[in-house]
This record gives structure tokens, sequence and C-alpha cells, in this order.
């Protein structure tokens, strides 16, 4: 695991850091309460299920819960309009 070194000046401590990985790991993927990521989920599923999924799982952890609700509710109506289309 990769560290990085920072160092405060007010109290002249050192800290090391672990870096965040945003392209394959996101600090907002990892921070369900379960543990477990969205996608370990996901790509069981659909396209429009496995979105409607990751929005839901992430919507506390980004700071706009509204709209990875609205993001939620569009891929599930996609998903609704298909399966009543084939239907």
């Amino acid at each position: 695991m990769d560290l990085w070194h920072s160092y405060k000046e007010q109290g002249k401590t050192e800290e090391w850091h672990t870096p965040v990985d945003n392209v394959n790991h996101p600090d907002h993927y990892k921070s369900h309460p379960s543990g477990i990521e969205p996608i370990e989920i996901t790509k069981h599923e659909s396209f429009n299920i496995g979105n409607c999924i990751k929005y839901l799982m992430r919507r506390n952890f980004k700071g706009r819960p509204l709209e990875d609700l609205k993001k939620a509710k569009f891929y599930l109506e996609m998903e609704i309009a298909m399966l009543e289309e084939n239907d």
C-alpha cells in the first residue's frame, strides 16, 4: 500500500496518509455501512438495475442525495418501460 507523507506546521507533527484511488475505488463507493462496493452487486444485474442500485447505495455519501435518488428513479423507469414494451 502506497503512503504519502505530510507535515503539519502548527503542531509540527508528521502524518502518513493512504492515497485515494479515485478511479478504481473512490471513497463514496466504499462508504456504505455494509462495506460492500456497489460494483460487487451491480455486476450481476442489467445496466439499468445496476445503475439504480449504485445510485441508491451511494446517495448519502456524495453530498447530493436527492440528485442520486432522481438518477436511480430514472434508471428504474427506463427498466420498467423496456419491460412494458416487451410484454
